[in-house]
């Protein structure tokens, strides 16, 4: 009796499952190699089976072609044992080939990363007696550029269910790493991720570390890829001062000055840029804020700055005035367009028409987006200005999953237009959106009301009233030290990039943010008025800039300074900057626009320096101005880089 002529039923219908086969195109493999293009398995694996007294081990385990494995099979009963690859007593070229001692060679070339089943049968009762073991035979990965010089596309077909990572780095020591990509479906398939985070003009190593469902491991041959030429950016100083350590990870840089540098890009702590994002726009464009999303994606807003009128008809037609969506790429995945807004708008029946997305856009637990988006009106009973006056305003819009409106909060409707302690007529200038998961409102950030306000959200069902004001001439006693604070130049003004410290968002929370301080109040009833500070020029001791951290609690009305971080007068930031808490404890802290350049602060809560980085003018460059600067554990979610300088 031959085995390869009567299999066991068990058997049978555990090969029935071995996928067929696969071949198509990709990018630009080599013959044989995986695809990006190939369709996942129909069904799903081969299972390992054990019927009577053989067991075989291990059970599961993966290869590459022409690699090889020992697989031990044991009968409790004894007797002699026959070997087959798929039923076929031996195997073959096709399918592998086995020998009498469960040495296992995978074929030196497949079409496709397939499964094969090794069978030991004991030879006087095969079809009742015997143990498979499964082998997923996986192809090489295939590495291609991509449109970013510095972004590998790796792609590796999996056939089984499972999960891949990447390994990377200049030598094949590698030390860097993607974050973990399941297959597309329960059946395995393609897995195609980006490698990013490498220097320009240089030669990198990477490797696939695959861990299937079924507890098999594999990791891919290594491959090279050598980087291009990056973008300009802005240039970074940084150093770490002696004897401390900073929060490891990243710096994500959003340059808003000079506009002729990538407005986007990341770097390691020693400055090395490692990402940038580059768009073609009008002049006028900007990068106004980012955030990473669960995706590994990025959320961007590039649009023109609010402050400029588009009535001057600076507009060009390629401005973008869009949110979008990007990959590590560049690619752009998804994105609403102000036109498309406004129409779908007014097919929703809201009667009126928004200017310019701006400064904020950022996605829910829901996966809406809230966007920030200038209104103009002309209000009546207008005190001290002609009736005439277009006075420019903020519109909140909630976008569900597919980029339709369906919540729209108008400043008009809730603020007095004759309050405007700051440029009127740019009445509000709303910079910064946080929501609160704990109470599902959101903060409003109002730079030109020197306010922050608390809004009625409930993801979309309230009422957009405003719950609260914070700021001076708010609904807040300011205190510090235990007592009451009734200096209104300890308070915030012209601020930006808030974010909250701690877990707590709701009730009882710590809240930072940049107080810039253009035209702080004084206890003798001064306001002082703060434009841009010229180089050279001596510095104005009642122009600073600082780091509030406030302890809100909601209930009582009371806002505690528990720190009011001012560096010095020398670098004040007369807009932009932004504030957060790191993972270790310490703060970090962008002051924007300094005449020299911004200046990035990493803090230890006592305010001891821990880390600097600054873009200052470099040879024809001239500083550059950051708008946010974060701290990122690296460009994938959940995956810290611990390395300082790469």
């Amino acid at each position: 009796m031959h085995l390869h002529r009567r299999l066991p039923v068990a058997l049978v219908l555990a090969l029935s499952s071995i996928p067929l086969l696969f071949s198509g195109c990709g990018v630009t493999p080599g013959p044989g190699l995986a695809s990006n293009n190939s369709a996942p398995p129909s069904g799903p694996p081969p299972v390992a089976v054990q019927m009577g007294t053989i067991s075989i081990t291990p059970q599961y385990s993966a290869l590459g072609p022409g690699q090889q494995i020992t697989l031990q099979a044991t009968s409790t009963g004894g007797g002699a044992l026959q070997w087959s690859v798929n039923g076929t007593p031996g195997g073959n070229a096709q399918v592998g080939t086995v020998d009498a001692s469960g040495h296992y060679t995978a074929p030196a070339f497949i079409k496709q990363s397939e499964n094969v089943a090794i069978t030991a049968a004991l030879a006087s009762a095969p079809t009742q007696d015997y143990a498979t073991a499964v082998i997923s035979i996986i192809q090489p990965g295939v590495v291609a550029k991509t449109a970013n010089p510095q972004v590998a596309q790796y792609s590796i077909y999996l056939p089984a269910p499972g999960k891949v990572s990447v390994e990377f780095g200049p030598s094949t020591g590698y030390g860097l790493s993607t974050w973990t990509q399941p297959t597309p479906t329960g059946n395995g398939g393609p897995v195609t991720m980006e490698v990013a985070g490498m220097l320009g003009n240089s030669n990198y190593h990477m490797r696939a570390d695959v861990t299937l469902d079924d507890g098999a491991t594999f990791q891919d041959t290594d491959h090279t890829f050598t980087t291009g030429n990056p973008p300009q950016t802005s240039p970074v100083q940084a150093q770490i001062m002696s004897g401390q350590y900073p929060q490891p990870g990243i710096e994500m840089w959003n340059t808003i000055l000079p506009q002729n540098d990538a407005q986007l890009f990341a770097t390691d702590l020693a400055g090395h840029v490692l990402w940038t994002y580059t768009y073609s726009g009008a002049s006028v464009d900007l990068v106004q804020g980012f955030q990473p999303l669960s995706n590994g994606h990025f959320l961007i807003l590039i649009s023109y700055l609010s402050s400029l009128k588009s009535s001057l008809g600076f507009l060009q037609n390629n401005v973008i005035n869009a949110v979008r969506e990007i990959d590590l790429a560049g690619n752009t995945i998804r994105e609403i367009t102000m036109d498309q807004l406004n129409q779908e708008l007014a097919a929703k029946g809201y009667n009126l028409t928004l200017k310019s997305f701006h400064h904020s856009a950022i996605e829910l637990p829901n996966g809406h987006l809230v966007v920030l988006a200038t209104y103009q009106e002309v209000p009546p009973n207008l005190s001290g200005y002609p009736a005439s006056t277009t006075v420019t305003g903020d519109v909140l819009v909630d976008l569900d999953q597919n980029m339709q409106p369906d919540w729209v909060w108008n400043s008009f409707d809730h603020l007095d237009v004759n309050r405007h302690p700051m440029n009127f007529p740019d009445w509000t200038h709303s910079n910064d959106i946080l929501y609160s998961p704990s109470d599902h409102d959101l903060l409003l950030s109002m730079r030109h009301q020197n306010w922050i306000i608390k809004i009625d959200f409930q993801d979309g069902q309230g009422t957009g009233n405003i719950l609260w004001r914070l700021g001076y001439q708010g609904d807040f006693q300011l205190m510090q030290n235990g007592q009451p604070d009734n200096n209104p130049a300890d308070w915030f003004y012209a601020q930006h990039g808030m974010s909250f410290f701690g877990s707590s968002t709701s009730g009882i929370f710590n809240l930072g943010l940049m107080d810039n301080g253009n035209d702080r109040y004084f206890s003798s009833g001064q306001q002082v008025q703060c434009g841009q500070p010229k180089p050279g020029a001596a510095f104005n001791p009642q122009c600073y800039s600082t780091m509030p951290v406030l302890q809100i609690n909601e209930q009582a009305r009371t806002a505690t300074l528990l720190d009011n971080y001012n560096p010095g007068d020398q670098d004040f930031s007369f807009f932009g900057g932004n504030a957060e808490q790191l993972g270790n404890g310490d703060y970090q802290v962008d002051f924007c626009a300094p005449s020299g350049g911004a200046i990035v602060q990493e803090l230890t809560p006592q305010n001891q320096v821990v880390w600097q980085g600054n873009t200052p003018a470099a040879g024809k460059q001239p500083a550059a101005d950051q708008f946010h600067v974060d701290r990122l554990g690296s460009l994938y979610p959940g995956v810290t880089w611990t390395q300082t300088s790469f």
